[in-house]
């Protein structure tokens, strides 16, 4: 058995390797999410709505989310980037561009206010393109799968306690908001686990092309 100062001598060991991969080339682990963007007018307004939020009810997560429907989360090696994007700019080629329209606010009780996406089934049909055609590629391990957003929205704020969230919802359930944008492209954005900033990797523009996919089993030979 480890005596004490083995215990720390193994862990500070753990450590030292763990630092000395993640600055390996290709071993660093990110986090990426795979997002509708709305044009830049249409994000402005949507962050005047957020900084309200914030201001009201001191809720900061109003300000860290950035104003964009999000398909996917997920986090993986960087060894790993450019299949993910072949697969994403195949399916891409093979979609269409997607009218999104905005109207009013809707909750997650009792924790997130959102703005609502009131055609969902096109943002449905893609997420669950990319889910059945980027799945395996996207899993880094049992504790770590992506997640695929069947209910797509553009989130005012998150995480909120329960009195920020009581008290918005008392005001935003009465509140309107009204916009549309047309997603011609997905964006995939990437920063490094536990850093804040997302920088953006590959924009993938919607061409409505008749391409044939390759199945994962092809991709992985199974």
């Amino acid at each position: 058995m480890l005596n004490n100062l083995g215990i720390k001598f193994f862990y500070l060991k753990k450590s030292v390797m763990e630092t000395i991969i993640n600055s390996i080339p290709g071993y660093k682990v990110f986090e990426y999410q795979l997002v509708l963007n709305p044009h830049e007018e249409l994000r402005h307004k949507i962050m005047q709505t957020k900084q309200h939020f914030f201001d009201t009810y001191q809720a900061s997560a109003a300000l860290y989310n950035k104003p964009f429907v999000c398909l996917a989360h997920f986090v993986q090696y960087g060894l790993f980037e450019e299949r993910i994007i072949n697969r994403l700019q195949a399916i891409a080629m093979g979609f269409h561009p997607i009218k999104i329209p905005l109207k009013d606010f809707g909750s997650f009780p009792s924790h997130t206010i959102y703005i609502n996406v009131t055609a969902k089934l096109p943002i449905q049909s893609l997420v669950k393109q990319v889910r059945a055609e980027t799945q395996k590629l996207m899993k880094l391990d049992a504790d770590h799968k992506p997640h695929f957003m069947l209910e797509p929205h553009i989130t005012v704020a998150r995480k909120l306690l329960p009195w920020q969230y009581e008290k918005g919802w008392l005001e935003y359930s009465h509140k309107h908001f009204t916009a549309s944008f047309i997603a011609d492209a997905m964006l995939l954005l990437k920063r490094p686990v536990g850093e804040k900033n997302y920088q953006v990797v590959q924009r993938f523009e919607f061409q409505n092309l008749l391409i044939k996919t390759i199945s994962q089993g092809e991709l992985f030979g199974s």
